[in-house]
């Protein structure tokens, strides 16, 4: 059977990403002290980290993906300079 959504105040929102943020506590830890599922409350610090830097959640998740493209080229790229190196010294 489904569970109906639980709607949480702003306020307790913004106290449970206070808690997180100024403690530093784990948000597992704070997520069962407050009763509330960890995904939940691991958006909420997400959006507002996000709305500190002045990002929209959809401009930070481009900026992770970008980041590991990024990554994966300069990865691609050592890769392809190896083999560039090999097949000089062999020829």
């Amino acid at each position: 059977m489904a569970q109906k959504c639980r709607v949480f105040a702003a306020e307790f929102r913004e106290g449970a990403v206070r808690v997180v943020t100024e403690t530093g506590k784990p948000i597992p830890e704070v997520a069962d002290d407050l009763g509330i599922n960890e995904t939940t409350l691991a958006s909420w610090v997400s959006r507002a980290t996000c709305a500190e830097k002045g990002q929209s959640a959809g401009e930070a998740e481009e900026m992770a993906r970008l980041r590991r493209e990024v990554a994966q080229l300069k990865k691609d790229n050592k890769e392809l300079a190896m083999e560039r190196d090999v097949l000089r010294s062999c020829c």
